[in-house]
């Protein structure tokens, strides 16, 4: 593990924290290698139950100009596999954002389920004004989250815009002041950490599928919900009702 990318796992939560202060935490190669095996292990560890990525002052000033400089292809790069890794996430995944979130310190955030980013937070979509065209899926997910002509003025401009504008246009969820910013975000990762992990691996996989029209959208809820009905977490949360005592839904992992 690189020491640019801090991992810690504890009370169900796993912290990714990008840890290059001195770059705003810009991005190398070796540093989305680590990013991705991080989201992977998380994905695949049982004590996980959500995983939170952060980078302290700032989020991420976007790609390493020296390494990205020497790509000729994003293909089979620790870049794509960082992006891949973000894409099929099957566990809740949070940001914590302040300060700079430029690039693709924006574009990964699209990928989150939830997003709290401090008063501090400076976000920005700047790949026109490079001569490049947006990265990890954000000309899809942006309109889906803000409509077109807000995603439009965001990427076709490519100005930089502050946490307001990002609440408005669905990229965050809330905003906290940046001294409570990390607290917020573990204390709403622990709460996901703590829910039925089989069912809440269900609902994000449904929330992130494709479009498709409300009848078969219906049927596909309608055969996770009964495979719910059979399942250990439903037994444990009806259960715990009838004793009167809150769930415990590591029982059932």
């Amino acid at each position: 593990m690189s020491e640019l990318v801090q991992v810690t796992v504890a009370g169900g939560v796993q912290v990714i924290r990008m840890n290059r202060p001195d770059k705003k935490n810009a991005l190398t190669l070796e540093m989305y290698g680590a990013m991705a095996d991080a989201l992977t292990a998380g994905g695949a560890d049982a004590a996980v139950g959500a995983q939170v990525l952060t980078g302290g002052a700032d989020f991420s000033a976007g790609n390493d100009l020296g390494d990205f400089l020497t790509l000729t292809t994003l293909f089979g790069t620790p870049l794509e596999r960082f992006l891949q890794a973000l894409a099929s996430a099957r566990k809740p995944l949070l940001a914590a954002v302040s300060g700079a979130a430029v690039g693709i310190g924006s574009t990964m955030l699209l990928h989150c389920d939830l997003v709290l980013a401090a008063e501090t937070a400076r976000f920005q979509f700047p790949f026109i004004n490079l001569g490049l065209v947006p990265e990890a899926a954000s000309t899809l997910l942006l309109p889906r989250l803000a409509g077109h002509a807000r995603a439009a003025e965001l990427l076709m401009l490519g100005d930089p815009f502050g946490p307001e504008q990002a609440l408005a246009a669905g990229l965050i969820n809330r905003v906290v002041p940046a001294e409570a910013l990390e607290a917020a975000a573990l204390a709403l990762a622990g709460r996901l950490a703590a829910k039925p992990r089989q069912a809440m691996a269900w609902t994000k996989a449904l929330l992130k599928a494709a479009p498709e029209e409300v009848p078969a959208r219906i049927t596909r809820e309608a055969e996770r919900f009964v495979d719910c009905l059979k399942s250990a977490e439903l037994k444990e949360a009806v259960a715990a009702f009838r004793e009167k005592r809150a769930p415990d839904f590591s029982r059932c992992r």
